[in-house]
Protein backbone atom coordinates (compact mmCIF):
# COMPACT_ATOMS: atom_id res chain seq x y z
CA UNK A 1 0.00 0.00 0.00
CA UNK A 2 1.58 3.37 -0.55
CA UNK A 3 2.66 6.08 1.78
CA UNK A 4 -0.05 8.08 0.07
CA UNK A 5 -3.38 6.26 0.19
CA UNK A 6 -1.96 5.00 4.18
CA UNK A 7 -2.17 8.99 4.70
CA UNK A 8 -5.90 9.03 3.23
CA UNK A 9 -7.71 6.65 5.16
CA UNK A 10 -7.26 7.81 8.38
CA UNK A 11 -8.68 11.64 7.39
CA UNK A 12 -11.46 9.77 5.72
CA UNK A 13 -12.11 8.10 8.89
CA UNK A 14 -11.94 11.20 10.87
CA UNK A 15 -14.43 12.71 8.34
CA UNK A 16 -16.89 10.03 9.38
CA UNK A 17 -16.60 10.12 13.36
CA UNK A 18 -16.95 14.49 12.58
CA UNK A 19 -20.36 13.54 10.16
CA UNK A 20 -21.26 11.15 13.27
CA UNK A 21 -21.02 13.82 15.99
CA UNK A 22 -22.37 16.58 13.86
CA UNK A 23 -25.78 14.35 13.59
CA UNK A 24 -25.64 13.93 17.06
CA UNK A 25 -25.73 17.42 17.82
CA UNK A 26 -28.47 18.28 15.75
CA UNK A 27 -30.17 15.89 17.41
CA UNK A 28 -29.63 16.91 20.62
CA UNK A 29 -30.52 20.29 19.64
CA UNK A 30 -33.87 19.04 18.48
CA UNK A 31 -34.66 17.32 21.21
CA UNK A 32 -34.04 20.52 23.55
CA UNK A 33 -36.05 22.25 21.36
CA UNK A 34 -38.90 19.96 21.45
CA UNK A 35 -38.74 19.39 24.79
CA UNK A 36 -38.78 23.22 25.41
CA UNK A 37 -41.72 23.72 23.36
CA UNK A 38 -43.62 20.95 25.47
CA UNK A 39 -42.86 22.71 28.99
CA UNK A 40 -44.14 25.67 27.33
CA UNK A 41 -47.32 24.35 26.12
CA UNK A 42 -48.22 22.86 29.40
CA UNK A 43 -47.76 18.99 31.32
CA UNK A 44 -49.71 17.18 28.90
CA UNK A 45 -47.49 18.33 25.97
CA UNK A 46 -44.84 17.95 28.05
CA UNK A 47 -45.45 14.59 28.62
CA UNK A 48 -46.06 13.89 24.90
CA UNK A 49 -42.89 15.20 24.26
CA UNK A 50 -40.53 12.98 26.64
CA UNK A 51 -42.55 9.75 25.67
CA UNK A 52 -42.36 10.91 22.12
CA UNK A 53 -38.72 10.17 20.08
CA UNK A 54 -37.02 14.02 18.21
CA UNK A 55 -35.86 11.20 15.43
CA UNK A 56 -39.66 9.77 15.10
CA UNK A 57 -41.40 11.37 12.26
CA UNK A 58 -44.97 10.30 11.32
CA UNK A 59 -46.05 10.52 7.95
CA UNK A 60 -49.09 12.51 7.56
CA UNK A 61 -51.77 9.92 6.60
CA UNK A 62 -53.52 10.75 3.08
CA UNK A 63 -56.42 12.67 3.62
CA UNK A 64 -59.37 11.33 0.74
CA UNK A 65 -61.45 14.57 -1.27
CA UNK A 66 -64.58 15.18 1.09
CA UNK A 67 -67.66 15.25 -0.82
CA UNK A 68 -70.26 17.50 -0.10
CA UNK A 69 -73.53 17.20 -0.47
CA UNK A 70 -76.15 20.24 0.46
CA UNK A 71 -79.92 18.99 1.65
CA UNK A 72 -82.31 21.28 1.24
CA UNK A 73 -85.03 19.54 3.42
CA UNK A 74 -87.39 22.23 2.51
CA UNK A 75 -87.09 22.85 -1.12
CA UNK A 76 -89.84 24.51 -2.59
CA UNK A 77 -90.91 23.22 -5.83
CA UNK A 78 -93.36 26.50 -6.29
CA UNK A 79 -91.07 27.75 -9.28
CA UNK A 80 -90.76 24.90 -11.16
CA UNK A 81 -94.64 23.47 -10.93
CA UNK A 82 -95.27 27.47 -12.14
CA UNK A 83 -92.93 26.97 -15.11
CA UNK A 84 -94.74 24.03 -16.48
CA UNK A 85 -98.20 24.76 -16.18
CA UNK A 86 -97.10 28.04 -18.42
CA UNK A 87 -95.89 25.68 -21.04
CA UNK A 88 -98.60 23.09 -20.82
CA UNK A 89 -101.18 25.84 -21.23
CA UNK A 90 -99.79 26.88 -24.29
CA UNK A 91 -98.91 23.71 -25.55
CA UNK A 92 -100.98 21.59 -28.07
CA UNK A 93 -101.26 17.80 -28.71
CA UNK A 94 -101.34 18.38 -32.22
CA UNK A 95 -97.81 20.02 -32.73
CA UNK A 96 -95.65 18.45 -29.76
CA UNK A 97 -93.13 19.99 -31.79
CA UNK A 98 -93.12 23.75 -30.25
CA UNK A 99 -91.15 24.59 -28.33
CA UNK A 100 -93.58 25.09 -25.73
CA UNK A 101 -94.93 21.86 -26.06
CA UNK A 102 -90.76 20.45 -25.70
CA UNK A 103 -90.45 22.48 -22.48
CA UNK A 104 -93.54 21.04 -21.09
CA UNK A 105 -92.91 17.28 -21.78
CA UNK A 106 -88.88 17.86 -20.48
CA UNK A 107 -90.64 19.12 -17.18
CA UNK A 108 -93.07 16.44 -16.71
CA UNK A 109 -92.23 13.59 -19.40
CA UNK A 110 -95.23 11.22 -18.64
CA UNK A 111 -98.00 13.88 -18.78
CA UNK A 112 -100.32 14.40 -21.73
CA UNK A 113 -100.58 17.71 -23.22
CA UNK A 114 -103.78 19.19 -23.71
CA UNK A 115 -105.92 19.75 -26.84
CA UNK A 116 -107.13 22.75 -27.12
CA UNK A 117 -109.93 23.91 -29.64
CA UNK A 118 -108.86 25.79 -32.80
CA UNK A 119 -109.98 29.78 -31.09
CA UNK A 120 -108.92 28.94 -27.99
CA UNK A 121 -105.92 32.13 -28.40
CA UNK A 122 -108.77 35.07 -28.97
CA UNK A 123 -108.58 38.17 -27.02
CA UNK A 124 -110.72 36.56 -24.58
CA UNK A 125 -108.81 33.27 -23.98
CA UNK A 126 -105.67 34.17 -23.90
CA UNK A 127 -103.41 33.12 -21.41
CA UNK A 128 -101.70 36.69 -19.47
CA UNK A 129 -99.69 34.90 -16.57
CA UNK A 130 -98.91 32.20 -14.69
CA UNK A 131 -98.14 32.71 -10.82
CA UNK A 132 -97.29 29.80 -7.80
CA UNK A 133 -99.78 31.28 -5.22
CA UNK A 134 -99.53 27.90 -2.83
CA UNK A 135 -97.39 24.68 -1.93
CA UNK A 136 -97.88 21.72 0.40
CA UNK A 137 -95.95 18.85 1.38
CA UNK A 138 -97.81 15.78 2.08
CA UNK A 139 -94.74 13.96 2.60
CA UNK A 140 -91.17 13.92 1.87
CA UNK A 141 -90.35 14.46 -1.46
CA UNK A 142 -93.87 14.94 -2.39
CA UNK A 143 -95.26 17.96 -2.82
CA UNK A 144 -98.96 20.06 -4.14
CA UNK A 145 -98.26 23.57 -5.81
CA UNK A 146 -101.34 25.76 -6.97
CA UNK A 147 -100.75 27.52 -9.29
CA UNK A 148 -102.95 30.68 -10.81
CA UNK A 149 -103.48 31.15 -14.50
CA UNK A 150 -105.08 34.62 -15.08
CA UNK A 151 -106.45 35.09 -19.01
CA UNK A 152 -107.12 38.09 -21.02
CA UNK A 153 -110.50 38.98 -19.75
CA UNK A 154 -108.98 38.78 -16.37
CA UNK A 155 -110.64 35.20 -15.29
CA UNK A 156 -108.61 33.07 -13.20
CA UNK A 157 -108.36 29.51 -13.04
CA UNK A 158 -106.49 27.45 -9.90
CA UNK A 159 -104.57 24.30 -11.24
CA UNK A 160 -103.08 21.42 -8.29
CA UNK A 161 -100.04 20.30 -9.63
CA UNK A 162 -98.01 16.87 -8.64
CA UNK A 163 -94.25 17.48 -7.82
CA UNK A 164 -91.45 15.18 -6.96
CA UNK A 165 -88.24 16.39 -5.54
CA UNK A 166 -85.25 14.26 -4.89
CA UNK A 167 -83.19 14.05 -2.08
CA UNK A 168 -80.90 16.89 -2.38
CA UNK A 169 -83.93 18.92 -3.00
CA UNK A 170 -82.16 20.04 -5.96
CA UNK A 171 -83.99 18.12 -8.71
CA UNK A 172 -88.15 18.09 -9.62
CA UNK A 173 -90.42 16.43 -11.87
CA UNK A 174 -94.18 17.03 -12.35
CA UNK A 175 -96.02 13.58 -11.55
CA UNK A 176 -99.17 13.85 -12.75
CA UNK A 177 -101.30 15.79 -14.80
CA UNK A 178 -102.27 19.20 -13.05
CA UNK A 179 -106.18 19.60 -11.41
CA UNK A 180 -108.16 22.47 -11.80
CA UNK A 181 -109.68 23.42 -8.29
CA UNK A 182 -110.83 26.17 -6.30
CA UNK A 183 -108.56 29.22 -5.29
CA UNK A 184 -107.00 30.04 -1.53
CA UNK A 185 -109.63 31.28 0.82
CA UNK A 186 -109.14 35.08 1.81
CA UNK A 187 -107.44 35.35 5.14
CA UNK A 188 -109.26 37.30 8.11
CA UNK A 189 -107.15 40.66 8.58
CA UNK A 190 -105.94 41.33 11.82
CA UNK A 191 -106.66 44.85 14.13
CA UNK A 192 -103.70 46.83 12.68
CA UNK A 193 -101.54 47.72 15.56
CA UNK A 194 -101.54 51.17 13.91
CA UNK A 195 -104.15 52.96 15.87
CA UNK A 196 -102.84 56.48 17.30
CA UNK A 197 -103.39 59.17 15.14
CA UNK A 198 -100.39 61.55 14.27
CA UNK A 199 -100.84 65.31 13.60
CA UNK A 200 -99.93 67.70 11.88
CA UNK A 201 -96.30 68.83 13.21
CA UNK A 202 -92.37 68.06 13.72
CA UNK A 203 -92.98 64.25 12.71
CA UNK A 204 -95.64 63.88 9.92
CA UNK A 205 -93.39 67.04 8.23
CA UNK A 206 -90.20 64.39 8.67
CA UNK A 207 -92.33 61.96 6.88
CA UNK A 208 -93.39 63.83 4.13
CA UNK A 209 -90.15 65.57 3.31
CA UNK A 210 -88.30 62.19 3.50
CA UNK A 211 -90.68 60.12 1.47
CA UNK A 212 -90.26 62.92 -0.63
CA UNK A 213 -86.76 62.70 -1.17
CA UNK A 214 -86.87 59.48 -1.19
CA UNK A 215 -89.72 58.62 -3.84
CA UNK A 216 -89.30 62.19 -6.36
CA UNK A 217 -85.27 63.10 -5.99
CA UNK A 218 -86.03 66.47 -4.23
CA UNK A 219 -83.77 67.21 -1.85
CA UNK A 220 -81.01 64.74 -0.39
CA UNK A 221 -82.20 61.15 1.60
CA UNK A 222 -79.48 61.69 4.54
CA UNK A 223 -80.62 64.64 6.04
CA UNK A 224 -83.44 62.94 7.30
CA UNK A 225 -81.41 59.62 8.45
CA UNK A 226 -80.68 59.25 12.05
CA UNK A 227 -76.83 58.93 12.84
CA UNK A 228 -75.10 55.57 11.17
CA UNK A 229 -78.52 54.43 8.86
CA UNK A 230 -77.35 53.95 5.24
CA UNK A 231 -80.70 54.47 2.40
CA UNK A 232 -80.12 55.35 -0.52
CA UNK A 233 -83.04 56.97 -2.73
CA UNK A 234 -84.96 55.56 -5.52
CA UNK A 235 -82.79 55.91 -8.56
CA UNK A 236 -84.70 56.83 -11.10
CA UNK A 237 -86.85 58.99 -9.50
CA UNK A 238 -90.38 57.41 -10.01
CA UNK A 239 -92.64 60.27 -9.31
CA UNK A 240 -92.38 63.99 -9.60
CA UNK A 241 -94.50 65.00 -6.34
CA UNK A 242 -95.83 62.81 -3.03
CA UNK A 243 -98.41 63.95 -0.68
CA UNK A 244 -98.64 62.76 2.44
CA UNK A 245 -102.75 62.14 3.49
CA UNK A 246 -102.18 60.47 7.14
CA UNK A 247 -100.14 59.33 9.66
CA UNK A 248 -100.67 56.58 11.90
CA UNK A 249 -98.60 55.58 14.69
CA UNK A 250 -98.32 52.35 17.31
CA UNK A 251 -96.79 54.31 20.26
CA UNK A 252 -98.83 57.51 21.75
CA UNK A 253 -95.30 59.47 21.97
CA UNK A 254 -95.60 60.23 18.26
CA UNK A 255 -98.52 62.19 18.34
CA UNK A 256 -97.21 64.61 21.16
CA UNK A 257 -96.54 67.83 20.44
CA UNK A 258 -93.15 68.42 21.55
CA UNK A 259 -90.26 66.05 20.19
CA UNK A 260 -89.52 63.51 23.49
CA UNK A 261 -86.51 62.95 24.58
CA UNK A 262 -83.36 61.57 22.71
CA UNK A 263 -83.30 58.24 21.70
CA UNK A 264 -87.55 57.64 21.85
CA UNK A 265 -88.43 54.91 18.90
CA UNK A 266 -92.10 55.17 17.25
CA UNK A 267 -93.07 52.81 14.18
CA UNK A 268 -95.13 54.83 12.19
CA UNK A 269 -96.96 53.83 9.26
CA UNK A 270 -97.86 56.72 6.57
CA UNK A 271 -100.49 56.63 3.51
CA UNK A 272 -99.75 58.95 1.11
CA UNK A 273 -100.35 59.88 -2.86
CA UNK A 274 -97.63 59.83 -5.68
CA UNK A 275 -98.01 61.26 -8.98
CA UNK A 276 -96.09 60.85 -12.20
CA UNK A 277 -97.28 61.49 -15.95
CA UNK A 278 -99.25 58.15 -16.05
CA UNK A 279 -101.61 59.00 -12.79
CA UNK A 280 -101.80 59.37 -9.44
CA UNK A 281 -101.23 55.95 -7.03
CA UNK A 282 -102.01 55.32 -3.58
CA UNK A 283 -98.64 54.04 -1.40
CA UNK A 284 -97.89 53.20 2.08
CA UNK A 285 -94.76 53.06 3.94
CA UNK A 286 -93.65 51.85 7.21
CA UNK A 287 -91.34 53.82 9.56
CA UNK A 288 -89.06 54.08 12.68
CA UNK A 289 -88.12 57.44 13.87
CA UNK A 290 -86.01 57.88 16.79
CA UNK A 291 -85.70 61.18 18.36
CA UNK A 292 -82.69 63.51 18.76
CA UNK A 293 -82.42 66.93 19.67
CA UNK A 294 -85.69 68.01 19.22
CA UNK A 295 -86.18 66.72 16.09
CA UNK A 296 -86.89 62.93 14.77
CA UNK A 297 -85.04 60.57 12.21
CA UNK A 298 -85.73 58.27 10.07
CA UNK A 299 -83.96 55.18 11.58
CA UNK A 300 -85.53 52.88 9.64
CA UNK A 301 -87.56 51.77 6.60
CA UNK A 302 -89.86 48.51 6.29
CA UNK A 303 -91.86 46.74 3.40
CA UNK A 304 -95.31 45.85 4.18
CA UNK A 305 -97.33 46.67 7.51
CA UNK A 306 -96.56 44.75 10.98
CA UNK A 307 -99.36 43.17 12.15
CA UNK A 308 -98.52 41.46 15.15
CA UNK A 309 -98.05 43.17 18.48
CA UNK A 310 -94.12 43.01 19.17
CA UNK A 311 -93.63 42.91 22.81
CA UNK A 312 -90.90 43.79 24.73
Amino acid sequence: MSPGKQATEPEAAVVAAGVRLEKMNRRVRLSRLVLFTAIAAGPVALGVALVSGPTTVAATPKTEPTTMRTTATAADPSGYAQLFVGAWLRSSADDAATAQARLAQSLAPDVELPDPAADAHDAHARLESVTAVRSAQREPGRWWVTVAAQYADASVRYFAVPVTADESGGSFTVTGAPGVVAGPGRAEVTKSLYGVSVPEGELSSTVGEFLGAYLTGAGEVERYLAPGVQLPAVSPAPYRAVTVRQVLAVEEAAAEEKVPGDGTTVRVLAQVEARDEAGRWPLAYELELKARSGRWDVAALASGIAQKEVRS
